[in-house]
């Protein structure tokens, strides 16, 4: 690890004290990666923390990157303060589910660029209020189209009933 990826890693002790927490226990790489994208703001892990964390655990950076990749909650860029999912899967798709995300690019003034990935929506408004994502499915096809906002799992979605959730928690209030 070079000297200037440690000299960038904002709470050490703090992520220090996160591996030896975890140190030989069963997935302790799962736990440790997911308190420590708790501790930034943006709830993200940044190259040179993630760099630190292999330097500190002797786990290697390639293997630290599968984990982050795979796993859906991990996230390499800054979110924003709120957090929009929606779900693409065919059940949420044919009930209109792109024609929401749509209404909301347009409500929230973003539009995609280089981060669409692949089929993957990651959109983050110019604030850093919000971040836009998609999933493939929620597995509640039954309830479509189906979104989360804040960790609050919304079913039945329309497009007042988003600009209403969205309106509220722009001004402080709770997605439920």
């Amino acid at each position: 690890m070079s000297p200037t990826a440690t000299a960038e890693v904002p709470r050490q002790r703090e992520i220090d004290t996160i591996i030896e927490k975890y140190e030989g226990k069963p997935g302790g790489l799962l736990g440790i990666l997911e308190e420590v994208q708790n501790l930034h703001k943006h709830k993200y892990l940044p190259q040179a923390t993630l760099e630190y964390i292999s330097g500190k655990t002797g786990v290697p950076l390639s293997r630290i990157y599968s984990v982050v990749t795979f796993y859906a909650f991990f996230n390499l860029k800054p979110q924003g303060d709120h957090s929009i999912i929606i779900c693409r899967g065919t059940a949420c798709h044919t009930r209109r589910s792109r024609n929401l995300l749509e209404y909301l690019k347009k409500m929230l003034h973003v539009k995609e660029d280089e981060s669409k990935e692949g089929e993957k929506v990651f959109l983050t408004t110019a604030d850093n209020k919000f971040t836009i994502k998609t999933v493939a499915c929620f597995g509640q096809c039954a309830l479509a189209p189906v979104m989360e906002i804040d960790g609050v799992i919304y079913s039945h979605m329309t497009e007042n009933k988003l600009k209403e959730i969205v309106n509220k928690v722009a001004r402080g209030g709770k997605a439920k």
